[in-house]
């Protein structure tokens, strides 16, 4: 067993059991972070649209100091197999609450249809399905133990999978969270399983019905995924310079200006507009010209820091419900740290992914903060050997 280099408390059983610390660090460490970097990158934008420069902190900070009040509810008060009673239950009100953006109930937002609007309150179905996802497909592998390593019990995962992915897909044309969906789900299989041969089949089945996808709404509903991967492959192209083209190129001229210490905090000038809403996706690309390649990495050297102390936490959990519910969400932070980096820096085509804790997104950082607090009170059940 790793030994995890954190504080010892007495359970109320009196035996010796750790908390991390290293990880609650790095989660306020993280949104600190992704405070100070929020305000420097829309403070112009929230000026100009809002004449409040603090318009965007406000909003995150609320969600942030709600997120805390969560993650200490589900260490304190709640036991963490206390989810696997309501995981059935949870996994079809994700395929309603997906359902429910097509009804009166559904939001547009910069023509796209991905928001409920509950009273005053919005929130995207997107994010509390990768929760239920990491949740029930944890409780799935659990109960089905050896089964696991059958043919038709990876189908069967590889399925429930896809059926969620598939709904986001489709019923919200939202790929990017779709393709995060089903990595996660994906993950948690190659984890939990001992026999990769049918593990292979399954991925090809898998990237076959993604290319299927990709196919039809390229070709036959719409053309502007098609656009992106020609953006991708060619962003100087003058047919696309002011329209999916500018963006791209604009996040690199950022990247690219901040050289290796960067402008310094602040003085960012593709925020200025250049960079279209610099505050949600497209936030690295501040972060590496204010401060340069070194903070860059930095960052990136921080979420590997926390990935680790996932790694150790899901190989020390009590169980395997709480081991695979932390492979769920390291799953769920790699896939969009890396997508996200990678669609700044055009390595792959634009698919709207957010940076964990630091892009702007209330509900995002809500169910990110939600998963911090089921992997910390994970953390807080695993027994020390003397």
């Amino acid at each position: 067993m790793i030994n995890i280099k954190s504080k010892k408390n007495k359970s109320a059983n009196g035996e010796t059991t750790y908390f991390d610390y290293s990880l609650l660090f790095i989660i306020i460490f993280l949104i600190g972070f992704g405070m100070v970097m929020l305000y420097s990158t829309s403070s112009y934008n929230a000026q100009l649209k809002f004449d409040d420069p603090l318009h965007y902190v406000k909003t995150q900070g609320m969600a942030t100091v709600f997120g805390f009040v969560v993650i200490a509810v589900l260490i304190k008060a709640i036991d963490y197999h206390l989810y696997g009673k309501f995981a059935v239950f949870a996994y079809f009100a994700g395929l309603v609450l997906v359902i429910l953006v097509k009804t009166g109930l559904g939001m547009e937002f910069n023509g796209a249809r991905r928001w409920l609007k509950l009273g005053p309150l919005s929130f995207q179905p997107a994010e509390a399905v990768k929760l239920i996802v990491i949740i029930s497909m944890a409780y799935m592998i659990n109960e089905m133990g050896s089964k696991v390593n059958t043919l038709k019990g990876m189908f069967f995962l590889f399925g429930m999978t896809t059926l969620q992915a598939g709904f986001l897909g489709v019923i919200t044309s939202n790929l990017s969270s779709a393709i995060i969906v089903e990595g996660i789900g994906v993950i948690m299989i190659f984890v939990a399983t001992k026999n990769y041969k049918p593990f292979i089949i399954l991925g090809l089945i898998g990237v076959s019905a993604v290319a299927l996808f990709f196919l039809y709404e390229t070709k036959i509903a719409s053309s502007f995924r098609l656009e992106r991967v020609k953006v991708w492959l060619d962003p100087t192209n003058e047919k696309y310079i002011n329209d999916g083209g500018y963006q791209v190129l604009q996040a690199l001229y950022a990247i690219g200006s901040g050289g290796i210490l960067g402008k310094g905090l602040g003085n960012s000038i593709q925020k200025m507009g250049f960079v279209p809403e610099a505050q949600n996706d497209m936030i690295f690309t501040i972060i590496c010209e204010e401060l340069g390649l070194v903070g860059g990495i930095g960052l990136i050297a921080m979420f590997a820091f926390m990935i680790w102390r996932f790694m150790v936490i899901a190989n020390n959990a009590p169980d395997l419900f709480g081991a695979m519910i932390v492979v769920g969400v390291l799953a769920h932070i790699a896939l969009q740290v890396v997508l996200n980096v990678a669609v700044v820096t055009n390595t792959i085509p634009n698919t709207g992914v957010t940076l964990p804790f630091i892009s702007y997104g209330g509900t995002s950082v809500l169910f990110l903060m939600t998963e911090m607090g089921i992997v910390l009170s994970i953390s807080r059940r695993i027994r020390h050997e003397e």
